[in-house]
C-alpha cells in the first residue's frame, strides 16, 4: 500500500437501489494509491453496481464518494475541492466485461479517439501514445485490424489499452474476463498483472480466485449488498471468518 495519505478513492455510507431493490445497503471503503483491491461475490451480492458507483456509471442513492480529495457529483464543475464526471471518468477508467469498442473503426482509431476528442491532443501525440500502449498489451500489429476481426481476448486487451490512453488515476475492471472462452482468460490477466507490477492503482471484481491471491493487496468479499469480509488475500481466500465465505469459496475447489 502507498504511504500517500490521502486514499485515491474514498467512499462513505454509499447505498444504490433500483427502485423497491436495495442493492448496495451502506458501504464503506478507502482504496489507496498503488493498491490493487479485488472485489469478489456471488451473484446479486452487489460487485458491479459497486463499482460502477465509483465512477458515477451509477448515480448512488446516498453517500459520498471523494476521488483524489475531490468530492464527486453530478452538476459539478471541476474546480476547488469538487469534480464533475467528465473529469471522473478521465482519472478513474473502466474495462467492461463485454470491450464496447467501436465495431466499424479500427484498432487504432478505438484507443486514439478519448485522447484526442477528449484531451485535444493531436493525431500525432495520441497516436504515439496508442501505439506505445498497443505494444504494452500486446497487439501493435492489430492497429488497423477491426474489432470483428479480433478473438474476445484481443478486444478485451484493446479495451484495456483504450482505457490507458486516458491516462487515468485509477483502474476499474469489471468482471473483464468472464465473458471470454477459457483459453483466453490467461492474456487478458497477464496484461492485469503488469499493470500491477507498476503499481497502476485499481479495483478489479472478479471470480478469478487464483488471480486475485496473486496479484490484489486486499480483497473483500460483499454478500447481500454490504462488505462482508475485508483484508490480505491469504486470510480473506485462505482462512475465511464466515461460513457464507466458506461456502462461496467451495465452489472455486472441486
Amino acid at each position: 500500500m502507498s504511504s500517500e495519505t490521502t486514499p485515491a478513492i474514498s467512499i462513505r455510507g454509499l447505498k444504490k437501489d433500483f427502485g423497491p431493490l436495495q442493492v448496495l445497503k451502506g458501504i464503506d471503503l478507502d482504496l489507496y494509491r498503488g493498491e490493487a483491491l479485488g472485489i469478489i461475490g456471488p451473484s446479486g451480492s452487489g460487485k458491479s453496481t459497486f463499482i460502477r458507483c465509483m465512477n458515477m456509471m451509477e448515480a448512488p442513492t446516498a453517500g459520498e464518494i471523494t476521488v483524489l480529495g475531490k468530492k464527486v457529483g453530478k452538476g459539478f464543475r471541476s474546480r476547488g475541492d469538487k469534480i464533475g464526471i467528465g473529469e471522473l471518468r478521465r482519472r478513474v477508467g473502466m474495462v467492461f466485461q463485454h470491450f464496447n469498442l467501436y465495431p466499424h473503426r479500427t484498432v487504432l482509431h478505438n484507443v486514439t479517439m478519448g485522447p484526442v476528442i477528449v484531451q485535444k491532443k493531436s493525431e500525432t501525440e495520441a497516436t504515439e501514445l496508442a501505439m506505445g500502449l498497443l505494444s504494452q498489451v500486446g497487439l501493435a500489429e492489430k492497429r488497423d485490424a477491426y474489432p470483428n476481426h479480433l478473438s474476445g481476448g484481443q478486444k478485451q486487451r484493446v479495451a484495456i489499452a483504450r482505457a490507458l490512453a486516458m491516462e487515468p488515476d485509477v483502474m476499474l475492471f469489471d468482471e473483464v474476463t468472464s465473458a471470454l472462452d477459457p483459453e483466453l482468460v490467461g492474456e487478458v490477466l497477464q496484461v492485469i498483472e503488469r499493470l500491477v507490477d507498476k503499481g497502476m492503482t485499481m479495483a478489479l471484481v472478479t471470480h478469478e480466485m487464483a488471480f486475485a491471491a496473486d496479484v490484489a493487496s486486499r480483497v473483500i468479499f460483499m454478500d447481500g449488498g454490504v462488505i462482508a469480509e475485508s483484508g490480505d488475500p491469504s486470510v480473506v481466500l485462505h482462512n475465511p471468518e464466515s461460513e457464507r465465505l466458506k461456502t462461496f469459496l467451495a465452489r472455486f475447489h472441486k
